[in-house]
């Protein structure tokens, strides 16, 4: 007997990649730890539909991670239905640009749309391993654009929003990929934030205040010259800080900072490395502007091999949507 009530087929869940433009906090003497602020960009994402399905399949990349993933969600929530998975896009994975959470927040909301189940994003992500550190691949999950979060406390919870803004449509972000190398992440990352020197309270203070006092008031009044060099402070500060768990080098790729060197000799804003990288970023003030420096950097010695992409803000979160099969039925 038809319900009235049209029953998803399959969801498909797209959610876009994003920077990670530095930590605020990694002293701790607050009772919180990390903080950090990330920017949601267009042209890279991650998507993939579920349907339900008499056997488990994964097909498409990463299946091994969505496997998990879906395993964790199917017990989490009592589920005695299989699923099928198909991954059609991906972010490249450990190169600084959150593919990890993208997909598992993919894996996340897809179950629970196709179950009619609401969104628990923050809880969900701390299931799947997500959100130890930052905050900011959760918070963009929602509503896109440029936020900060305030970092994880002493509760098994998800590092708050405390801060979302629109990135200016007109503004214009430069990725550098570097695809023979990749950032470091799982273990290894937990053991180089182990080795790493306490950061002082001094230097704690300072990065929040560049964000605080200078990164956000510059982008709400759309000034990409202040902005950029709040962005382009906190990343040589933390490069600083991380250079020791890099070989000694604020950048994970040579390449990446050679051509970044010459973005920033053409004017480019900006300039910093996204998490462990090896991912690149520069800002410019327009599309023409933009166009402009990346055919110097692509000219740089160094760019053989590299890939450099012109990507704008996305102040828009995932993408869910609900894939309704018709067929015949009762009146």
């Amino acid at each position: 007997m038809y319900t009235g009530v049209p029953q998803p087929d399959r969801i498909t869940v797209t959610i876009p990649a994003r920077l990670h433009l530095g930590f605020l906090d990694l002293n701790g003497g607050l009772g919180r730890r990390f903080g950090s602020i990330g920017l949601a960009i267009s042209d890279l994402k991650t998507s993939l539909t579920i349907w339900r399905t008499k056997s488990p399949e994964v097909s498409g990349p990463e299946r091994d991670r969505v496997r998990q993933y879906l395993e964790i969600m199917q017990h989490s929530l009592a589920l005695d239905e299989t699923h099928a998975v198909n991954v059609t896009q991906t972010v490249p994975a450990h190169v600084g640009l959150g593919s990890g959470t993208q997909l598992a927040l993919a894996v996340a909301a897809g179950v629970r749309r196709l179950h009619h189940l609401p969104l628990d994003i923050e809880t969900d992500a701390l299931k799947l391993g997500r959100g130890a550190r930052s905050g900011i691949g959760i918070g963009l999950f929602r509503r896109g654009g440029l936020v900060v979060d305030g970092g994880r406390g002493a509760t098994a919870t998800a590092a708050p929003i405390v801060s979302h803004m629109t990135f200016p449509h007109d503004w214009r972000i430069l990725i550098v990929l570097d695809p023979a190398h990749r950032g470091m992440h799982g273990a290894e990352e937990s053991a180089a934030f182990a080795c790493l020197a306490p950061m002082s309270d001094a230097e704690a203070a300072h990065l929040c205040r560049l964000v605080l006092i200078k990164a956000l008031p510059a982008l709400a009044e759309h000034d990409m010259t202040s902005f950029g060099a709040a962005i382009q402070e906190l990343q040589q500060r933390l490069g600083c800080y991380f250079a020791p768990a890099q070989g000694g080098s604020p950048f994970t790729s040579r390449a990446v900072a050679a051509v970044l060197a010459t973005l920033e000799a053409a004017g480019a804003h900006g300039i910093g490395q996204s998490s462990w990288g090896p991912t690149g970023f520069a800002f410019a003030s327009s599309a023409d502007e933009a166009d402009r420096i990346t055919a110097i950097a692509r000219q740089c010695v160094h760019s053989e091999g590299l890939d450099i992409r012109i990507c704008s803000g996305l102040n828009r979160g995932a993408e869910i949507v609900a894939h309704i099969q018709c067929s015949a039925h009762d009146e």
